[in-house]
């Protein structure tokens, strides 16, 4: 899940070597924090949320198959 937020990060910014990924897990669920540059804010939230949104829609994605919840957030 921290690999494909991560891939997904780095492909939107201008600057994706100030992309980090910090992943807390527990029993059930996981807490994803992408950070960014805050140039780049902009680009990885998107136009009404509509980046923000897929991204979590596909860290839910991975994470269904290991049978987790996850959050995203974007710091």
């Amino acid at each position: 899940m921290k690999e494909v937020v991560e891939i997904l990060a780095k492909a939107l910014v201008d600057q994706p070597d100030k992309v980090s990924v910090n992943m807390i897990e527990k029993e059930k669920s996981c807490l994803i924090e992408l950070k960014v540059a805050p140039e780049d804010m902009g680009k990885v939230i998107g136009k009404q949320g509509r980046i923000a949104r897929a991204i979590r829609t596909v860290a839910k994605a991975a994470a269904a198959r290991q049978r987790k919840k996850v959050t995203v957030e974007i710091v």
